[in-house]
C-alpha cells in the first residue's frame, strides 16, 4: 500500500482549531455556559485587533497571505506559546520570530496577580502590552477590558487615546510618559526582529507627532517605576508608589500600586478595591 505525505494544515484550518481550544474568558466579560469551545470569532478579532470580517476570510482562506504583525497579534490574543506562535507563523508562510518579545504569562504569575487583591496589579510585554490585570487595577484606573487592539498597549495609549478619567499629576504623567518611551526603545534594540513590536513603532510614528519627539529625545533606560499623584472620581486623591517587579525567566513585568501603611491613602484605597465597592468590579484579565 502507498501511503502519500500527510500534509500540515492550512492557515486558516489551524488558526481555526487554536481559536477553538482557547479555554480562558476573554477580559472584561461575564461568564457564560457557551453552546460551543473555544474563544468567538468577535472575541478573537477585538483581542487581536483585526475586523471579524477579515479574520473571517482568513479561517476560510479567502484572504491573502495575513503579515507578520497580524500573525504576531493573534498569536498573542491566542496566548500561544513559543512553538505554537512558530507554527501559526509557518503556517503562515512566515519565518518563525526570533528572539521575540515574551507575551505568554507563567502560572506562577497569573496567581500572584489573583491573590494580590487588595492592591492595583498588572503585567505587561516588555512592549507594553497590557496582559493581566486585578479587580483592584480597575477600580483604580477603570476597565481595561473594554480596551480593544492598540489601545491595550500602553504606550500607544498615552500617545493616542483622550485623557482618563483619572486625573494624575501632570508633572508626573510627563515624566510617566518619556520612561515608556525610553523603555520601549530598550525593547525595540533588544527584540530588532519581533514584527509586532516594530509595527507598533512605525504606527506610532505615523500617527503621534508626540511619540516621534519623544523617540528621538529619550535615552533607551529601562522604566523602575513611579510615584504618582491621582485623584480618583470615586476614592479622592491618592499617593501610590508604582513598583516594578521583574517575572523570572522572561522579559515579563508586573506593576504594583500601593499606598504607605497607615495613612489616609491607605484607607482611600481599601475602600475602593473592597469586594463590592463602587469602583470594584470583578474583571481580570
Amino acid at each position: 500500500m502507498v501511503t502519500g505525505q500527510v500534509r500540515a494544515p492550512s492557515f486558516g484550518t489551524l488558526l481555526r482549531g487554536l481559536r477553538d481550544r482557547c479555554d480562558f474568558q476573554p477580559p472584561g466579560t461575564v461568564a457564560t455556559t457557551r453552546r460551543a469551545p473555544g474563544l468567538r470569532r468577535e472575541e478573537l478579532a477585538l483581542l487581536a485587533g483585526v475586523s471579524v470580517d477579515y479574520l473571517v476570510q482568513l479561517e476560510q482562506g479567502r484572504a491573502a497571505r495575513p503579515s507578520a504583525p497580524v500573525v504576531a497579534a493573534l498569536s498573542r490574543a491566542l496566548r500561544l506559546g513559543a512553538e505554537e506562535s512558530a507554527l501559526l507563523h509557518r503556517a503562515a508562510g512566515l519565518a518563525p520570530a526570533t528572539g521575540s518579545v515574551t507575551r505568554v504569562v507563567p502560572d506562577s504569575i497569573e496567581r500572584m496577580v489573583t491573590r494580590l487583591r487588595q492592591w492595583p496589579v498588572a503585567v505587561y510585554s516588555a512592549d507594553w502590552w497590557l496582559l493581566r490585570w486585578n479587580p483592584a487595577w480597575t477600580a483604580l484606573l477603570g476597565d481595561s477590558g473594554a480596551l480593544h487592539g492598540r489601545a491595550r498597549n500602553v504606550v500607544w495609549f498615552e500617545m493616542t487615546q483622550p485623557d482618563p478619567d483619572v486625573w494624575i499629576d501632570p508633572r508626573e504623567d510627563d515624566m510617566f510618559r518619556d520612561a515608556i518611551v525610553g523603555d520601549l526603545r530598550v525593547a525595540y534594540l533588544e527584540h530588532p526582529d519581533d514584527a509586532e513590536l516594530a509595527d507598533l513603532v512605525t504606527a506610532l510614528h505615523e500617527v503621534s507627532p508626540e511619540f516621534a519627539e519623544r523617540w528621538t529625545a529619550a535615552r533607551p533606560a529601562r522604566y523602575r517605576g513611579l510615584r504618582k499623584h491621582v485623584d480618583h472620581p470615586v476614592a479622592g486623591p491618592l499617593v501610590l508608589d508604582g513598583d516594578i517587579f521583574q517575572a523570572p525567566g522572561c522579559d515579563l513585568r508586573m506593576i504594583v500600586y500601593s499606598p504607605a501603611p497607615g495613612t489616609d491613602d491607605a484607607d482611600r484605597l481599601a475602600r475602593l478595591t473592597a469586594p463590592g465597592a463602587p469602583g470594584e468590579r470583578d474583571t481580570a484579565g
